[in-house]
C-alpha cells in the first residue's frame, strides 16, 4: 500500500484544511517544491497534490506552484493532481506538464459526460475524487452536498474506465479523528477499480487497519496534517505498509 503525502495548494502556498474550509487554513510551507523534495527524500513513491483556489473557483489558480512541484520531483515521483479540473484543455495541459494521473471531482458529478470523455481520451489517467459526508456525495470545493449516493456513482464511473476512485470522508479530513475504515471497506468491496483512502488519518493505528483491508481493493492511503503535525511518522508509516504487504506478496 501506498502512503501518499498530501500537498494543498492555497496562494501559492502549502496549507491544509479542517473539514475543507478555506478560512481555517493552517500554512505548513511557504515553498511547496521544497515541501515535494523533502517528501521525496523521505521515500514518498506518489505525490497527492490539490488546488485549493482552483477546487473553489472551478478553474486552475496555482499552475506555477504546480509545475514548480513537478520540476522538484522529476521523473522519480508520480503526481496524482485535483482542484478546478474541468475541461479537457486543462487535462492536456496538466499531462503536458508532467503530472500523471489527473484527478476530477466536482465536474464528474455535475457533468459525467466530460468525466466518460476524459476516461476515453486519456485512459490511465484518470482519477475520481469522490467526498463523502454519511454516505452522500458533496461538490463545490465540499462546500454543496448532493443526493448521491457515494457507492452508486463509484460505480458509475468505474464502467467508465477510471483509474482509481478516491474517497474522502470530509466529515474527519483534517480532524486528526481516525480514518473512517468502514466506509472506505464497503465502497471499495463494491467495486474492480482499486480505492485510495483519505481523510482523517492520524497515525500508525489508521495505517495498519488501512492495510488488513488491502486486500479488499484499498492500494493507498493519503494523508496531509497528521504528517506535518507530527502524529504520524511517514517513514514509519510506508515501512509498516511494506511489511504487512509481504506476506500478500509472497502467497503466504
Amino acid at each position: 500500500m501506498l502512503i501518499i503525502p498530501a500537498i494543498d495548494l492555497k496562494d501559492g502556498h502549502c496549507v491544509r484544511l479542517k473539514q475543507g474550509l478555506m478560512a481555517d487554513a493552517t500554512v505548513f510551507s511557504e515553498d511547496p517544491a521544497a515541501m515535494a523534495r523533502l517528501w521525496r527524500e523521505k521515500g514518498a513513491r506518489r505525490l497527492h497534490l490539490v488546488d485549493l483556489n482552483g477546487a473553489f473557483a472551478g478553474k486552475p489558480k496555482n499552475e506555477e506552484a504546480i509545475k514548480s512541484v513537478v520540476k522538484a520531483l522529476g521523473d522519480d515521483v508520480p503526481v496524482q493532481l485535483g482542484g478546478g479540473i474541468r475541461d479537457m484543455d486543462t487535462i492536456e495541459r496538466y499531462l503536458d506538464d508532467g503530472i500523471t494521473y489527473i484527478i476530477i471531482g466536482t465536474a464528474a458529478v455535475k457533468t459525467p459526460g466530460f468525466l466518460h470523455d476524459a476516461c476515453y481520451a486519456f485512459p490511465g489517467h484518470i482519477m475520481v475524487a469522490l467526498d463523502a459526508r454519511e454516505g452522500k456525495v458533496a461538490v463545490d470545493g465540499w462546500s454543496k452536498m448532493t443526493g448521491h449516493d457515494v457507492i452508486d456513482l463509484a460505480k458509475k464511473f468505474q464502467d467508465y474506465g477510471v483509474e482509481a476512485i478516491i474517497h474522502t470522508d470530509i466529515g474527519r479530513d483534517g480532524m486528526l479523528s481516525g480514518v473512517n475504515l468502514k466506509a472506505t471497506v464497503d465502497l471499495a468491496r463494491e467495486l474492480t477499480v482499486p480505492v485510495i483512502a483519505s481523510g482523517g488519518i492520524t497515525d500508525l493505528k489508521d495505517v495498519k487497519s488501512l492495510c488488513e483491508a488491502e486486500g479488499e481493493g484499498i492500494i493507498g492511503a493519503i494523508t496531509g496534517r497528521a504528517i506535518y503535525e507530527g502524529t504520524l511518522d511517514f517513514v514509519e508509516a510506508q515501512k509498516l505498509a511494506d511489511r504487512m504487504a509481504k506476506p500478500r506478496e509472497s502467497g503466504a
